[in-house]
């Protein structure tokens, strides 16, 4: 086992190619740059040692960003157009939904003093310690939007003067409804206090035009048609570099599909790549793949999303007991500190298999930030990130893949019904029925 441990704690290929990625610009969905980040991604697998490297496309709704600006008073204050956003114009009184929560939509409605429709709504970027469940970007525009509200405004909980992105939007109707636009906390903070209840003026200027994505394949392994599926997105928002958010994932998963080609006498079922595009903008490619993919045939699905950005990692089970298990057994093998939770993400690619019931983790760090931190904003940066935790975590999730794809570990599939009804317990399918998300 040392041997290949050593050579991936010596290795460059991930760190390699995660500059390469965020040298490469804009890797919005759809755009020329996203196409050259997949075709680096394909190259870089082949190089490692990855088979059948190779590019599958699929159309998305492209969007791109013009200007948009908030006019309050006599002012015009900064802010950025939201993915997705309608190219439109909106004016209302200014009403702040707190982090637009469910009951802070309640509480509104029920204000005499407040008239949410044709509101321009404020609403913060994270939610509070003591709220139980994470409420998405999208619920809060959408709630907006059931309020009647004319825009909705992204404010961010992170100082620093720096605007928060994330698509609107949904699979039915990729476009929004009413222009949305992310704004520093400082820029926030100054309309509450100086325009609160006083008509503001939300502008954005956005293209939209049919646009093709696409996700990386590539094969390591036993040639079995059940596989494991070794996961990420190449895709970044458009204003930074995408270096954790998901630079570091796909870097993972590069440094990963090395060691596994110097070990695939050690698998026992094959660990077929894929590194999806168009994960921001609403899963588009993991929802292709999943449609084309028989799910009989994915064991399990190891999702690198979020990861790669702190050194501890947490895995996401999605309430599958053996998922836990092949953590807990990894952990003890390496003699390192794992964290698992056993809740429902919905919000990143494995949720295309889990589900209809498929077993998947998301990986993600341990950053101790409230929300996403540097993410979705400006500051998602290269400098943020040491490859040192590349190389580490490519060596627990090496062993984990090794795990996963072992003849002797069976993962349990649960049915949609038992999804569906955690969904339920843990207060999410409320959300994503205001979203639109709702699958079953």
């Amino acid at each position: 086992m040392t041997d290949w441990i050593g050579e991936t704690f010596r290795s460059e290929a991930g760190w390699s190619h995660l500059e390469t990625l965020v040298d490469l610009g804009n890797r919005m969905a759809g755009s020329e740059g996203e196409r050259r980040a997949a075709e680096a991604t394909r190259d870089a697998l082949a190089d490692v040692g990855a088979r059948n490297a190779h590019l599958e496309s699929f159309d998305v709704q492209g969007w791109e960003r013009g200007h948009a600006a908030i006019h309050a008073g006599d002012t015009t204050q900064d802010c950025i157009a939201l993915p997705r956003s309608p190219s439109a114009e909106a004016t209302g009184p200014l009403v702040d939904a707190a982090h637009g929560l469910p009951e802070d939509f309640e509480a509104l409605a029920a204000d005499p003093d407040v008239d949410l429709d044709g509101a321009v709504v404020v609403a913060a970027t994270n939610v509070p310690d003591w709220y139980d469940r994470f409420v998405h970007r999208r619920e809060k525009y959408y709630r907006a939007v059931e309020a009647g509200a004319a825009a909705f405004v992204f404010h961010n909980h992170v100082e620093g003067c720096l605007a928060p992105t994330g698509s609107v939007g949904t699979g039915a109707d990729p476009i929004g409804e009413i222009p949305a636009v992310g704004v520093s906390k400082e820029v926030g903070d100054r309309l509450l206090r100086r325009w609160p209840g006083e008509p503001v003026t939300v502008a954005v200027e956005a293209a939209v035009s049919d646009a093709t994505s696409q996700n990386v394949h590539a094969d390591l392994g036993p040639d079995t048609d059940e596989a494991v599926l070794l996961t990420s997105h190449v895709d970044a928002h458009d204003i930074a570099e995408g270096a954790g958010d998901n630079g570091a994932g796909t870097a993972i998963v590069v440094e990963i599909a090395k060691a596994l080609a110097a070990r695939e006498a050690d698998l026992d079922t094959r660990v077929h790549v894929v590194c999806f595009g168009a994960e921001e903008v609403g899963l588009c490619g993991s929802s292709y793949d999943s449609e084309q993919r028989d799910p009989s045939e994915v064991k399990a699905v190891l999702n690198n999303d979020g990861n790669g950005r702190a050194r501890d990692l947490r895995f996401v089970t999605n309430g599958f007991d053996g998922l836990e298990r092949a953590v807990e057994t990894v952990a003890d093998r390496l003699d390192h500190p794992l964290g698992t939770v056993p809740t429902l993400g919905p919000n990143s690619d494995h949720w295309s298999y889990v589900k209809w019931g498929v077993p998947g983790y998301q990986v993600v760090s341990e950053t101790g930030d409230e929300g996403r931190g540097w993410g979705h904003t400006r500051a998602d940066t290269l400098d943020k990130l040491d490859s040192r935790d590349v190389r580490e975590q490519a060596i627990v999730l090496t062993e984990l893949a090794v795990e996963l794809a072992s003849d002797e570990v069976v993962v349990e599939r649960r049915e949609s019904e038992a999804i569906a009804a955690q969904l339920e317990d843990e207060d999410l399918a409320e959300g994503m029925r205001v979203i639109g998300d709702w699958p079953y």
